[in-house]
């Protein structure tokens, strides 16, 4: 019975805390002079606290990018004027590769400033704003009104604000609820709002978790990735023969071998110490302060790529990256004092003398790393420095092992050769990014995977000896080790080849530029041309309503009228799969992406449900014919767009997206709702439960 009630209890939260009408975002605004006079310029300050786990839109980023921009409308008056544009402050900046643009937005808190000059006495400002707020599953727009007014001549504080939703709810005065729900605002009951903000506040709680581990998650990747580097550096020509010399210096007093122990120790100290210092100097250097500017603009980015061409084209033999002959020597110098000392000395004679091998490794570190976290410079340094120095420190410890290390020859040179090609492509991220970015269209997808294609198909080569470059010795036979190395490579070849006419190369996703680039996506053709003009009924559902501006993905042939949508399903006997979607929602885009692509999902979509996106966010007028007011808000609905967003608060109580619902053709719920989940075995089964539950109540109905 316990066991029940548990379960019950549990289905009910779940329930609670993913159908619900969130307000994770609140406004209030303030005058930077309470007693102006006439011809003065002031500035209205609109705060907004925004929920953990949430982040709004910023104002000043390009409208046409895909993403609501906030935005304010201002009601001319001529108590006053505005000066200038509505200016963010504090915006934060990124490369968002979904929408392939910069977008700005804020976190926590937003705060965004009007200037205007005063005209005369009283001051009425009046006006709207909309915006969008967003977590990693789902997305929320909205719209609001604000009025301000401002009296001359009061001795205190001239400052009266007036709230002035068009459902005339009350709110404090001196504070402009943002009531974050599908453009309507928050339900009139006390209690009611009070239930909601818990439970957003247990949502953004779940949301702020899963972020951090995310993060963390992150972390762990580049720190391992840092550690592989740090072995790899151990492989070159100018560090591996060097481990037997550093040992012998270490164990040359045979009659205390627990000092040459401890100075071994300090040694490989001091290496980690040296390069976490080098990270942390960058964290300093590139803080988050400029964390958008490495991220996005052209100037680091192509300044990155040529690094690692300049890296590349040393490891491939063209030239020596060496440091000053004095500079190493004076370090040589302090070792011979012995000591801890010497040890540390030894230490960077290490760093310095391998440089010219180390050098290209550590700046593609550092160079991966300047995107503004502070952590990850020290972590990916840490990394580095606690693989480079573990041989040294325990070949120290156990000198009987230096019998089985191989010789030094040609093989090391081949490492850094390999090293080189890799550096070439991992390169051409950075440029891939200045030209997404200014969309030059130099990198576009299929030119960024021929240049894949080629690199490797050489590597796989050189991995052959089919290929010799300047200071390679010449190959009698292929190693065990280099033929299965090859064979990776010409397998990876392989893998990238379908990318050239449109696969999606999902396992790439985040080094590949955007499919859209891709010039002649021939998969993606055959998606939208299949089943064109197959029937009468295909041909049909090309002139459904809105079809001439609305469209679904992949060649889904669907609808963007509930009702229309509701008539083709009782006419074909089929559920119905509501999309509440919207323009500017990038979790609906990833679910497209991601999701609906694949092959399961997408059969189940075309031949089992009639399709309905309902757009929320839809700016199109409709007829006055077709306007009604809200019974939930009082508002009046004139757009698509707003009547899509009050018919899912009102329906499902909910103003997320995206949001899916599968119901049958007497508008019954055949399961509970879906929202954001990129799992599509969890999707699969989700269409699946709906269409047996459907053949069930249809074998039902014919029953009785």
């Amino acid at each position: 019975m316990k066991r029940l009630v548990f379960i019950l209890l549990n289905a009910l939260i779940t329930t609670s805390v993913f159908t619900q009408v969130l307000q994770p975002a609140k406004w209030d605004y303030s005058i930077t002079d309470e007693n102006p006079k006439v011809n003065d310029v002031i500035e209205i300050v609109f705060n907004v606290a925004i929920e953990e786990g949430w982040y709004l839109y910023s104002t000043d980023f390009d409208k046409e990018l895909g993403p609501k921009v906030t935005t304010f409308i201002f009601e001319a008056n001529n108590s006053y004027e505005l000066v200038g544009d509505v200016v963010p402050v504090g915006a934060k900046k990124k490369y968002d590769e979904l929408w392939e643009g910069d977008i700005t937005y804020f976190r926590k808190k937003a705060e965004i400033r009007q200037k205007i000059k005063v005209k005369e006495f009283p001051v009425n400002i009046n006006g709207t704003y909309e915006y969008q707020v967003c977590t990693d599953e789902k997305c929320i727009p909205f719209d609001d009104e604000f009025s301000i007014s401002l009296k001359g001549n009061v001795e205190e504080s001239s400052l009266i604000a007036e709230k002035e939703n068009v459902s005339e709810s009350s709110v404090k005065k001196g504070e402009i609820e943002t009531i974050v729900e599908k453009q309507v605002d928050i339900p009139e009951e006390a209690d009611a709002s009070a239930k909601i903000a818990d439970e957003g506040k247990v949502v953004a709680e779940e949301i702020n978790t899963v972020e951090g581990q995310t993060k963390d998650k992150s972390f762990m990747g580049f720190f391992f990735i840092s550690i592989l580097a740090g072995l790899a550096a151990i492989l070159t020509p100018c560090v591996f023969p060097m481990i037997p010399m550093t040992v012998t210096f270490f164990m040359k007093d045979k009659e205390s071998k627990g000092k040459g122990r401890f100075q071994a120790m300090v040694f490989g100290i001091s290496i980690i110490a040296i390069y976490t210092f080098v990270g942390s100097i960058l964290a300093v250097i590139a803080g988050p302060g400029i964390a958008n500017f490495l991220s996005t603009h052209w100037l680091p980015n192509i300044l990155f790529f040529l690094i690692f061409m300049f890296f590349a084209a040393s490891f491939l033999g063209m030239f020596e990256i060496v440091l000053p002959s004095w500079l190493i020597n004076k370090s040589d110098a302090q070792v011979d004092k012995g000591g801890m000392f010497g040890s540390v000395f030894m230490a960077v004679t290490l760093v310095l003398v391998s440089f010219s091998c180390t050098g290209p490794i550590v700046g593609a570190i550092l160079v991966e790393s300047a995107g503004g976290e502070i952590l990850k410079p020290i972590i990916g340094m840490l990394g580095f420095s606690l693989a480079f120095a573990m041989p040294f420190t325990l070949f120290a410890f156990f000198p009987g092992w230096l019998k089985g290390l191989p010789k030094s020859g040609g093989w090391l040179n081949s490492v850094k050769v390999v090293l080189g090609f890799l550096e070439i492509a991992l390169g051409l991220k950075f440029l891939s990014v200045a030209d997404q970015t200014y969309h030059w269209g130099i990198l576009d997808r299929e030119v960024y995977l021929a240049l894949w294609i080629i690199i490797f198909t050489f590597l796989g080569f050189y991995l052959l000896g089919k290929i010799r470059l300047s200071h390679d010795s010449k190959m009698e036979k292929v190693g065990v080790p280099r033929l299965l190395m090859a064979l990776v490579t010409f397998a990876f070849v392989i893998y990238l080849l379908p990318g050239m006419i449109g696969a999606p190369l999902k396992g790439l996703a985040g080094y590949l530029p955007p499919q859209t680039t891709h010039d002649f996506d021939l998969i993606s053709l055959i998606k939208e041309n299949k089943g064109s003009i197959v029937s009468t009924e295909a041909h049909e559902k090309k002139s459904a309503k809105y079809s001439d501006f609305l469209h679904l993905p992949h060649g889904l042939e669907g609808y963007f009228d509930y009702e229309e949508a509701l008539a083709v399903a009782k006419k074909e006997n089929k559920p119905v799969f509501i999309d509440f979607t919207g323009h500017g929602c990038v979790n609906c885009r990833e679910m497209e992406a991601r999701v609906w692509s694949d092959p399961k999902v997408l059969k189940r979509l075309k031949d089992d449900y009639v399709v309905v996106a309902l757009y929320v966010d839809d700016k199109t007028k409709l007829p006055e014919s077709e306007w009604y007011t809200s019974e939930y808000d009082g508002k009046i609905k004139k757009t698509i767009g707003k009547q899509n967003a009050d018919f899912q608060i009102k329906k499902y109580n909910v103003n997320a997206q995206p949001y899916y619902v599968l119901l049958d053709i007497n508008e019954e719920m055949l399961t509970e709702p879906k929202a954001y989940d990129l799992d599509p075995t969890n999707f699969t089964k989700f269409l699946d439960s709906g269409i047996q539950e459907y053949k069930k109540r249809n074998m039902v109905n014919s029953g009785s």
